[in-house]
């Protein structure tokens, strides 16, 4: 399947679609198959994406749409990721907060356990959530700059 026809199939999915959810999904799933066509890729790179379109499943008609909607994208995404190194935009930025989140909250429960328990561990999520924000919206801005984000 080429980039076109996926954008258009994708395009005539949101079209009959009532469900906002779903629609919202597509809407992301359209972004980046409208920023991938603007982008020069040598013929290998065309056919690998074609391959990748054809294995996704793009025209299966599940029960649970948005799931399956869901699960495309998240797996479309991935690819770009490991094949190509392109990320969407804030692709950094939602990693790095739940990274910040999680290790926060382990600082908080270890380090800062010496204050009330729910103290330490309110302080510790709050830094570790803002230390990954920050650190998430440079490795984003930095991926821009590399022409890596769609």
């Amino acid at each position: 399947m080429t980039l076109q026809e996926a954008y258009q199939s994708v395009e005539n999915k949101k079209a009959q679609s009532t469900n906002t959810s779903e629609v919202k999904f597509l809407n992301k799933f359209l972004d980046i198959l409208s920023a991938l066509k603007s982008r020069n890729f040598t013929n290998n790179e065309i056919q690998s994406l074609e391959r990748e379109l054809d294995t996704i499943d793009l025209e299966s008609s599940t029960r649970y749409k948005k799931r399956h909607y869901k699960k495309v994208l998240n797996t479309f995404e991935t690819y770009l990721i490991d094949t190509f190194s392109l990320t969407v935009k804030g692709y950094y930025t939602k990693l790095g907060m739940a990274l910040g989140t999680t290790f926060g909250m382990l600082f908080g429960i270890v380090v800062l356990s010496t204050w009330e328990r729910s103290m330490g561990i309110s302080l510790g999520w709050v830094f570790g959530m803002l230390l990954g924000l920050t650190i998430g919206k440079a490795m984003d801005a930095k991926a821009v700059t590399e022409g890596r984000a769609l």
